[in-house]
């Protein structure tokens, strides 16, 4: 595991709104179908990818059905057909194209922390596109729903059941407020000016090599300096992550009463 100093452990808590709601809430994972179907999986050769693939949690679609937008702005303008019995929690509401997730929670997370409601992380979607939403779910005491977006007419979308359609991310409130943003010259900053003009260097020799078909260069791939948490003259970044550990939410059940009004 990677050397990352410890945070403080915080609930984020997922009110369950109905007693038995049959719907999956999950920690994200790493993999994705087109990711898998690539030449040697290529795509988990890039760390940032593999990384934003799992920050968070997904909510899976409970059913299945297919969608067909008319092109007008009313919300009948969206047709939902299901596979099998409708399910209310999936509808045309807003109008204008979209096509709205009711979720059966209310999410509770620690003071100023908002929840980034999102589409899942790389997850491409051929003919329709996620909307999000940040939502101060520190205070809030309604739920959020989760949209997309069809983005052509006339042409039938598909969602499986079981595939995941919301991605939520927890993020400090106010943390982009709280940068000041500078533009400076890289020759301003000596040190990682040659720090970058040594990994530029090697980037563009192992790419000439690559090209050239050296067997070593071949051998090794790709370069691994950044997967490995290395700097280009062989230092180490001691907080780099190569994979979260996301905890998935559990059930807890509240206390049982007794006639008396104790609790045990």
């Amino acid at each position: 595991m990677p050397n990352v100093p410890p945070h403080a452990e915080q609930p984020i808590i997922a009110y369950e709104l109905y007693p038995d709601t049959p719907f999956d809430l999950e920690a994200a994972p790493i993999t994705r179908e087109w990711m898998d179907r690539t030449h040697l999986k290529f795509p988990y050769r890039c760390l940032p990818l593999n990384i934003a693939n799992q920050c968070g949690w997904v909510l899976r679609s409970p059913a299945a059905f297919r969608a067909y937008w008319y092109g007008g702005a009313s919300k009948e303008d969206v047709e939902v057909r299901f596979d099998g019995a409708p399910d209310s929690r999936i509808m045309s509401h807003f109008g204008v194209g979209t096509i709205t997730f009711t979720l059966p929670f209310l999410f509770r997370t620690p003071p100023g922390i908002n929840l980034w409601v999102k589409g899942p992380a790389n997850l491409v979607k051929d003919g329709i596109q996620a909307l999000e939403g940040v939502v101060e779910t520190d205070w809030l005491v309604s739920t959020f729903t989760m949209n997309w977006k069809i983005t052509r007419v006339c042409e039938w979308v598909r969602f499986e059941k079981g595939e995941p359609f919301c991605m939520i991310v927890p993020i400090p409130r106010g943390l982009a407020e709280s940068l000041v943003p500078r533009r400076v010259p890289l020759a301003s900053d000596p040190v990682l000016q040659k720090q970058y003009t040594t990994w530029q260097e090697s980037r563009q020799g192992f790419l000439r090599d690559l090209q050239a078909r050296d067997p070593e260069t071949i051998k090794q791939g790709w370069q691994k300096d950044y997967f490995q948490g290395r700097t280009p003259d062989g230092g180490e970044f001691g907080e780099h992550q190569t994979r979260l550990s996301i905890r998935e939410f559990t059930k807890v059940e509240p206390p049982r009463t007794d006639d008396a009004g104790g609790t045990h």
